[in-house]
């Protein structure tokens, strides 16, 4: 094999976390207002009614400093301390969070050759094993866990949504309380609004939302300094034991529930990391929000202590510095609407991440994505997540119809993820970081203790519709395992049925009786991939390769030649005479690795006929935004048949997708004059002949069940086995093909489906 492209190149590029600096990362720091911290940044709007409900009775004043002490210990413990500084750490090497990212870090996927990728023959077509830091065996249950909890994240973005619009929009009720009817079909409205502007992308939202966020917290955070005047006792609040007297004196453990509002929005700071990057989100949260919003809920209480009935109906609008009718009302009401709006976008944004990290590692269908910034490969909009969300948000808005309904039905998914999260971690540290025993147990102790605590509290809210998100995150996890280990089967397949080039497709020149594989001695043609990199004025006839006039020849079944076989050998193989037709083929390889995949195999086993030019295109998308025409293929001839070559296609994760033969081509020209100078003329001219009529083929698999032994189970996990993988994979992975993003007319694309047995 020889590479037409010197050594160093673009492809060598990884994608890493994103890296800022100065400037630069203060205004990354101030982006993430704008997308990450608006969901926990407006839990002022509804926390403390959560705790003490407008019909409860009015709780006494070392309640309120007790609720208020648990709160602020709360945000400091689990927020700041889990997440901010802890979990961020442990974001992928691409710079990606949440805890399927965490799972990926225990388990890492494979590391693509792609090199290996151009090569079409070989000794070694099987795939090889990926690295893992710890035993297999826990494999498939740590999956479950991690996508359990990617699934909860995702079903969060449904509740966030809805509970921080319609808690926005119920202040009108406050002032104008002739308008009550109309929060559930105003709060509609804002979503759909909300959820047609997600196309534009994080970068520009972001961008046009972190003032409106930079402002909401300054203005509570005043408030909550102006509210503090009225009762400083407060302070007290900032006493951890306040808060465990405040369950040790009353023995009110469901009190849990309603601080754990106050936390919904933190497993999304994890969760986008991939949209930012790790320092930026610990400068913004630890230096503007988490000082916000201690202010803010330490100001509600100090009005809830001196005014009680008066403002336990709505704790957050009633406890705005001024009459309620006056400027400053209103103008809190108008940028609450604003931030919750935004508030929103914290969780559709993680969805979209989230999205993408499955759908990159398999274990999703390849849905459509839109890559939406130049600069951050991280930042992408899902079409189809959207739509979905804008649609069920919407049905549990109608459904729940009140604010205080969905408040119930709030905070269950937020508290599974948090104990999935801790989990994960304390594996990370003891099995990645490789730190000591007792500090993967201490932080699992720790933490596992405090998310423990919430998620017990949050288990007596499913029968109050806390089922709901429990029920998304179920049907979600089912979908992620199930093909996940449908894709898992089909991948295997297709990496066990590789096969050298040279096992299939054989020749017979023309002063020979014998059938030979394309290439029987390896002396009889210079190594390629030595010149690739000398120069052109070598002496021609040390280099070129003088094939002679062949008759090609495809196997009825693979012959793998072992050293010391004769070429005679081949002969008692069945054989079929492959007509060599003036046509060029692109062979597009849907996955990478060594070899030609079991796709062409068949193919060519069924369409006896051998284009002139035959191109193996795999494609490959970079860390970049945009690749120069210069760099975007990478060729290599194979040494076995005259006319096949090897493409790597190298894509911008914001280019469109759209092969062009004639660089290619270019790039063939060059290297047949490196092996041939004198003869090559004729050579590239009959090549840029044929390729005026260019065939793209594009294999798919039509998957069928493999029958499996389970002595008196075999019958029942047969049938099961056959609607999962016939009825179910088959047709759902025909309508999202791994090709919907290709372009190209109908009449230059044959679809050829290949059957496996999986």
């Amino acid at each position: 094999m020889s590479s037409a492209a010197p050594s160093a190149h673009i492809s060598s590029q990884r994608r890493t976390a994103v890296d800022v600096r100065g400037l630069a990362l203060i205004a990354f720091s101030f982006q993430t207002l704008g997308i990450i911290y608006s969901d926990i940044g407006t839990s002022p709007l509804y926390v403390l009614n959560g705790i003490w409900p407008a019909s409860g009775p009015v709780p006494s004043e070392e309640d309120v400093i007790g609720g208020i002490s648990a709160i602020i210990w709360s945000l400091t413990l689990l927020p700041l301390i889990k997440y901010v500084f802890i979990a961020l750490q442990f974001g992928t090497s691409e710079g990606e969070g949440g805890t399927f990212a965490l799972f990926q870090g225990l388990y890492p996927p494979e590391d693509k050759d792609f090199d290996a990728d151009k090569t079409l023959t070989g000794d070694s077509c099987k795939p090889t094993p990926s690295r893992i830091s710890l035993t297999s065996k826990i494999r498939w249950p740590l999956l479950i866990w991690a996508l359990f909890g990617t699934s909860l994240t995702v079903a969060d973005g449904v509740f966030t949504p809805a509970v921080s619009v319609t808690s926005a929009v119920s202040g009108i009720a406050v002032a104008k309380p002739s308008v009550t009817s109309d929060i559930t079909p105003i709060s509609i409205a804002l979503l759909v609004v909300l959820f047609l502007f997600q196309f534009r992308g994080t970068n520009f939202i972001s961008f046009l939302f972190a003032p409106v966020t930079f402002v909401w917290l300054t203005l509570i955070a005043g408030s909550g300094i102006s509210n503090i005047t009225a009762h400083p006792g407060i302070f007290r609040a900032l006493d951890p034991s306040r808060a465990v007297l405040l369950f040790t004196r009353t023995g009110k453990y469901d009190l849990l529930a309603g601080i754990l509002l106050s936390l919904t929005g933190c497993e999304a700071m994890f969760a986008n990391l991939g949209q930012f990057n790790m320092l930026s989100i610990q400068i913004s949260f630890a230096g503007f929000v988490y000082p916000s919003l201690v202010f803010a809920y330490l100001g509600q209480g100090a009005r809830l202590i001196r005014d009680g009935e008066k403002v336990l109906p709505n704790l957050f609008y009633n406890t705005i510095p001024g009459p309620a009718n006056g400027g400053l009302y209103w103008f809190t009401f108008v940028v609450a609407i604003l931030a919750t709006i935004i508030a929103s976008q914290a969780l559709i944004t993680a969805a979209f991440s989230l999205t993408q990290q499955l759908v990159n590692t398999r274990s999703f269908p390849p849905l459509r994505m839109l890559y939406t910034s130049d600069k951050v490969q991280g930042q992408v909009y899902v079409p189809l997540v959207n739509w979905i969300l804008l649609i069920i948000t919407i049905v549990v808005v109608a459904a729940f119809n009140s604010p205080a309904n969905l408040t119930n039905a709030y905070g269950f998914a937020v508290s599974t993820v948090m104990f999935t999260t801790t989990v994960m971690i304390a594996l990370q540290i003891r099995y990645v970081k490789k730190l000591p025993v007792v500090v993967a147990v201490g932080f699992f102790l720790i933490f596992g203790f405090l998310d423990g605590l919430f998620w017990g509290a949050a288990l007596t809210k499913i029968p109050h519709g806390a089922w709901v998100p429990l029920m998304i995150g179920v049907v979600l996890v089912s979908i992620m395992v199930f093909w996940t280990w449908a894709r898992s089967l089909e991948d295997e397949f297709d990496g066990n049925n590789r096969r050298d080039l040279r096992q299939i497709i054989v020749r017979r020149d023309e002063d020979d009786s014998m059938l030979g594989v394309a290439i029987t001695k390896e002396e009889d043609v210079a190594d390629l991939d030595l010149l690739s990199n000398m120069h052109t004025d070598i002496e021609p006839d040390l280099i070129s390769h003088n094939l002679k006039k062949s008759t090609y020849y495809v196997l009825d079944h693979d012959h793998e030649r072992k050293k010391g076989d004769s070429a005679s050998e081949v002969n008692v193989i069945g054989s079929t005479v492959m007509a060599r037709i003036p046509t060029c083929a692109v062979f597009h390889k849907l996955t990478t690795g060594k070899g030609v995949p079991h796709s062409f195999v068949s193919f060519f086993r069924q369409w006896p006929a051998l284009p002139r030019v035959v191109i193996f295109l795999s494609v490959r998308v970079l860390p970049v935004a945009r690749v120069s025409p210069e760099d975007r293929y990478l060729v290599t001839k194979a040494r076995t048949i005259n006319g096949f070559y090897g493409v790597t296609y190298h894509l911008g994760f914001r280019d469109d997708f759209d092969v062009d033969v004639t660089a290619i081509v270019d790039q063939i020209g060059e290297i047949e004059r490196r092996i041939d100078p004198r003869g090559s003329v004729e050579t590239i001219r009959e090549i840029r002949e044929v390729v005026e009529t260019t065939t793209h083929i594009v294999p798919h698999y039509v998957v069928t069940s493999k029958p499996i032994r389970a002595g008196k189970l075999s019958v029942p996990l047969n049938w099961i086995r056959h609607f999962l993988i016939d009825d179910v994979y088959a047709t759902v992975s025909t309508m999202f093909p791994e090709t919907a993003n290709w372009l190209g007319t109908a009449d230059k694309i044959i679809h050829v489906g290949i059957y496996a047995s999986i």
